[in-house]
């Protein structure tokens, strides 16, 4: 496992995002699965965040994804969740219908981190940095 870094510090956070439509309508099929995956990963760059997987149902996603330190989760997400419902209803107009408000999601999240890095991978960092010395 490879550790993510930067000019000071070595990190590996990892995130799992679940996100539910609004009144958990059941409306995300391939096709809208797809573009919202597409929105998630242009928005991404700009936050220094990274996809890694992603899932969905018919009425929430889940999205597993790596980020840096600096990365402005709730900031991004917001400008996701805004982009996101905007895009897709544009795309696909039937989706007005099965929604009774303007928003496609709901106003809650779950993130969670994934935990932290294995014992072997602390190890290896702190061999590598007494090599140095």
């Amino acid at each position: 496992m490879e550790l993510d870094n930067n000019n000071h510090s070595v990190f590996l956070m990892y995130y799992h995002l679940i996100m539910v439509v609004k009144y958990r309508r059941k409306v995300i099929d391939y096709a809208i699965s797809e573009k919202l995956k597409a929105i998630f990963v242009r928005i991404s760059s700009n936050y220094n965040i990274s996809m890694q997987e992603w899932n969905h149902e018919t009425d929430h996603v889940h999205i597993f994804f790596k980020a840096h330190p600096n990365s402005e989760l709730s900031k991004f997400i917001n400008a996701y969740k805004s982009a996101s419902s905007r895009l897709v209803k544009k795309e696909f107009p039937d989706i007005r219908k099965k929604l009774w408000k303007e928003y496609f999601w709901s106003k809650s999240f779950c993130l969670l981190t994934t935990g932290g890095a294995p014992g072997e991978v602390i190890k290896r960092y702190i061999e590598s940095q007494s090599e140095k010395l």
